[in-house]
């Protein structure tokens, strides 16, 4: 299935707000509430929407430390890669891990209360994976741009 332009605007109206009603959805697009709710269906059971959630402010949640900590891996090998992925996966202070090319092996995003709270998360969960030969870290001084919802429209 590949969506049409209906759908993609849809997509963005969900991205923008999940919390709005069929109806209301119905609205902005020009249909009824029918179609609208059988294309939500088509577009969850093919993997474009894979969840709802709801954004938090992490200052107000006392999170005010954002960090993107850079891991490069003593090993290589296809245990050892799975093994740190699946243990850096469950610590819940990593909000993003991506597997990244060039000079380190994984760039974490980190969020923590405070410096404290980040020197024991690499410490005592980071490096309690083992297996890592490196951590360099980048503090974020102020957040410029943050966005979950994807560029849809041409």
């Amino acid at each position: 299935m590949k969506p049409d332009k209906t759908d993609i605007k849809l997509l963005m109206l969900l991205q923008d707000n999940a919390r709005l009603t069929t109806k209301q959805l119905a609205h902005y697009l020009d249909l009824t509430a029918t179609p609208v709710f059988e294309r939500i269906r088509k577009l969850e059971k093919a993997g474009y929407i894979s969840k709802y959630v709801a954004l938090t402010d992490k200052k107000k949640l006392g999170k005010l430390l954002t960090v993107f900590c850079h891991v490069s891996l003593k090993e290589h090998n296809k245990d050892m890669i799975r093994e740190f992925e699946k243990k850096v996966s469950l610590i819940p202070e990593v909000m993003e891990c991506h597997h990244v090319a060039g000079i380190h092996d994984y760039l974490l995003k980190v969020v923590t209360e405070n410096m404290d709270a980040y020197h024991a998360f690499i410490y005592n969960k980071l490096t309690a994976i083992g297996n890592i030969a490196n951590v360099n870290s980048s503090f974020v001084m102020n957040e410029i741009k943050y966005t979950t919802a994807h560029h849809l429209d041409d």
